[in-house]
């Protein structure tokens, strides 16, 4: 029985099996008009999860400022809602939708595919498990499709699919099909991507997206729908370590003291023997709680809350971790995505925000940025709005983080303006720094880091070396 067709008849059988279901983050990039927008309305319309009053809606939109030909339902206008995306025909913001299958949950980001709203992209891509790639199958591979792929490898999203979108418009050819495929594989091949598997679809004819097309007889792969719906992200959370940033703490009155946060990684027992870092003291864990209710157990992306057997001192931005311990470095290896105006400026204080952690630090320095084109690193001392460049951060308090590779949750962080409390920045942790700053045969201090920071942003005619 279709799942729309429960709900008419028995909604708590639809619900009971809707709990159930798992569930699946995943983004559609490309470049600009590859048919991002058109493909997540044509999902929603094929698994029947539009409302009445929104398909009447767009219905009536689409006769005023629909872009898919006069008499088509222009799909697109479920998910461009901004005044200016619907006019402009593009996508500017990212929009998140939900929709269901039988087999699974999903949460879309349409993620928007100009130049200059690349930051926007990696935004949706932050919190993806997959990554729907589309290619317009008359123009093949263009340089936004590289930067989004690119940006989909650097974020270490596990699970990539390329949809070359529009067949129609190319007579369905097998051949179209394969050349934007080869040329495609050449490029991946650069990243170190192997093993990736491409889809022949029209998301306005909705051919290959929830049913396969009987116009493309030569191609007997999966769907679109069908490959969401086997993507396998069981085993993408680690189980060797368990990390449980604190976010707060909660002291109702004298005789109860506990700890809050959302746990990253792992699982925790009640009695469990755990480490609060950075002090790195130990304790046991006396009692567990979700959503208020004591509880023996509690697993990973569980809202939590302990109590400890001794007094410890716990607070925000501390963590508590059992098995392999994570990094503590106030100097960390990080690659950057800028997302300001304003360029990346070495030596100049932010606010770094690392999990539940908010701590002073500067860019120490920057040792090179990527062309997403080529795929070449060249050296540079700053980094312009939606450029990514790798460097070193050097920060007032240690920060506690996995590698991004081990564990995306606890390995990213965000570069805030002090001034404007804006965003600038984002950052993905690859390690400790290799070296130490050195001067006269010895390690700086704080206060000298501090004023070589404040010396080379304040007078850089200057040019001087660190003192």
């Amino acid at each position: 029985m279709n799942q729309s067709d429960l709900i008419d008849s028995n909604i708590e059988a639809y619900l009971h099996q809707h709990e159930h279901k798992g569930l699946l983050r995943f983004i559609t990039c490309g470049s600009v008009d590859d048919g991002k927008s058109t493909l997540i309305g044509r999902l929603l319309h094929d698994s029947k999860m539009i409302f009445e009053d929104q398909l009447a809606s767009i219905t009536k939109d689409s006769k005023t400022m629909g872009k898919a030909g006069e008499g088509e339902l222009d799909l697109a206008l479920l998910v461009d809602g901004l005044a200016s995306e619907r006019e402009q025909g593009i996508t500017i913001d990212v929009a998140y939708r939900f929709f269901s299958t039988d087999k699974r949950k999903f949460i879309i980001a349409d993620t928007p595919g100009h130049e200059q709203y690349t930051r926007n992209m990696a935004t949706g891509a932050s919190t993806a498990q997959a990554a729907v790639i589309l290619i317009d199958a008359r123009h093949g591979v263009q340089t936004q499709t590289r930067r989004h792929t690119f940006i989909c490898t650097l974020l270490s999203i596990p699970h990539l699919v390329v949809a070359i979108n529009k067949m129609d418009l190319v007579e369905f050819r097998q051949k179209r099909f394969e050349e934007i495929r080869d040329d495609y594989i050449q490029f991946a091949r650069q990243l170190g991507i192997e093993s990736i598997e491409f889809i022949p679809m029209s998301a306005l004819k909705g051919d290959n997206v929830v049913t396969p097309s009987e116009k493309m007889p030569w191609y007997d792969g999966h769907t679109l729908t069908q490959w969401l719906e086997s993507v396998d992200v069981s085993a993408e959370f680690p189980n060797q370590f368990t990390r449980l940033p604190v976010q707060s703490v909660v002291r109702p009155d004298l005789n109860f003291r506990g700890f809050t946060g959302t746990l990253e990684a792992g699982s925790l027992s009640k009695g469990d023997e755990i480490t609060v870092l950075p002090s790195g003291k130990h304790t046991r864990i006396a009692s567990l709680y979700l959503a208020g209710e004591p509880v023996e157990k509690v697993n990973t992306n569980q809202a939590v809350m302990l109590t400890t057997e001794e007094e410890v001192d716990i607070s925000r931005g501390s963590m508590i971790v059992r098995g392999d311990h994570p990094t503590l470095a106030r100097r960390s290896e990080v690659d950057f995505i800028w997302m300001s105006d304003e360029p990346l400026t070495p030596g100049k204080e932010y606010l770094i925000k690392c999990g539940t952690l908010t701590t002073p630090g500067r860019i120490e320095h920057l040792e090179n940025k990527t062309d997403v084109n080529t795929m070449e690193r060249a050296p540079t001392d700053s980094l312009q709005l939606n450029e990514i460049g790798h460097g070193v951060l050097n920060t007032n308090e240690p920060l506690i983080f996995d590698p991004y590779t081990s564990l995306r949750e606890t390995g990213s962080l965000i570069v805030v303006d002090r001034l404007s409390n804006i965003t600038v920045g984002a950052g993905l942790l690859r390690g400790k720094a290799q070296s130490e700053l050195k001067h006269a045969g010895r390690e700086y201090t704080d206060a000298e880091r501090a004023l070589n920071a404040y010396v080379r942003e304040h007078f850089p005619e200057w040019n001087c070396k660190p003192v």
